[in-house]
């Protein structure tokens, strides 16, 4: 199979690695230009490179050259792999057997750039991936295939993406492959009765206001974590909560504290008050690095008794 891959970053480089230790014959790698504020290569450009192949840096894909580029390499398929520009209808429909995309939630469900934050935060118990027909409208191609991944109730960002929507993500882009350049494949179009898209889950949705429920608060910091981070004030201080468990008070009588209260410090951590429990933070970042909830309270000398803003 004669394979055109349109990517970026560790997922590019790990699909791009996948159809060619299978024995593919990738003809065209687009990846984006260099960022001059970046002091680290792109990663998929640097795989290209490694394998022996002359990666396609484009400023737009939406000009001549793209689209003669992606002519010349004469590809049997384009598979788009976490894909940070646009890509015309002009450009998908070239190889013979048009373009793939993959995208990290059920289709049509959490359109858009952080569809894995969302679900987490909203507290969904199921995601999953789609690999679709990209159209010029934002993940609402016609879809090929998808896998479901249940969410636990402590599972975070971090451990939903690497540990599952990443590797089964790969091996449905192959398994998408085989399926269209073979025409055994079907494609659905997308209930739009069911679709709804979010933009990104930026600094603003992931700042902590302490007097929002425990079970909103909790899942906020697991689709914050690794990034962008969940994040609160102690005083002037930024603080970013990584790690942390969540303890659900059931009676009055076992209220501590009000929300955003310091309420205990351990050797390890330390707790802060929410409406209908506490969070007890493990990890977390200051003015420096990643530390443990304890040490992060003696840098900066939080005491119980003392309130995150809320």
């Amino acid at each position: 199979m004669r394979v055109a891959l349109i990517g970026s970053a560790d997922f590019g480089k790990a699909a791009l690695e996948a159809f060619l230790d299978r024995g593919d014959e990738v003809v065209a790698v687009f990846c984006p230009p260099d960022n001059p504020k970046s002091s680290k290569p792109e990663v998929l450009k640097e795989a290209a490179i490694t394998k022996g192949l002359k990666p396609l840096q484009f400023a737009s894909l939406k000009g001549p050259e793209a689209s003669q580029a992606m002519i010349d390499c004469n590809a049997d398929i384009c598979v788009m792999a976490y894909v940070l520009q646009f890509v015309p209808q002009e450009l998908v429909k070239i190889p013979k057997h048009g373009t793939i995309q993959y995208h990290p939630s059920l289709l049509p469900k959490y359109r858009g750039p952080s569809a894995i934050n969302w679900a987490i935060a909203l507290g969904e118990e199921t995601t999953g991936l789609t690999i679709f027909r990209p159209s010029d409208g934002l993940d609402e191609g016609a879809v090929i295939l998808q896998k479901e991944v249940a969410i636990g109730p402590d599972d975070t960002l971090g451990k939903i993406y690497f540990d599952h929507l990443f590797p089964i993500g790969i091996k449905a882009l192959l398994e998408a492959a085989d399926l269209v350049v073979a025409g055994k494949h079907q494609e659905v179009i997308q209930n739009e009765s069911h679709a709804n898209y979010e933009g990104w889950f930026d600094i603003n949705a992931a700042q902590i206001h302490w007097a929002s429920h425990i079970g909103q608060t909790y899942n906020q910091i697991r689709a914050c974590n690794p990034a962008p981070g969940a994040w609160t004030k102690f005083g002037e201080q930024k603080v970013q909560i990584y790690d942390c468990h969540k303890h659900v008070v059931a009676t009055f009588g076992a209220v501590k504290g009000k929300p955003g209260e310091v309420t205990q410090i351990t050797l390890d951590s330390f707790f802060v008050a929410c409406h209908g429990g506490q969070i007890e933070v493990l990890k977390a970042k200051g003015a420096t690095s990643k530390v443990s909830g304890a040490e992060l309270a003696k840098e900066l000398n939080i005491q119980v008794g003392q309130f995150f803003v809320l």
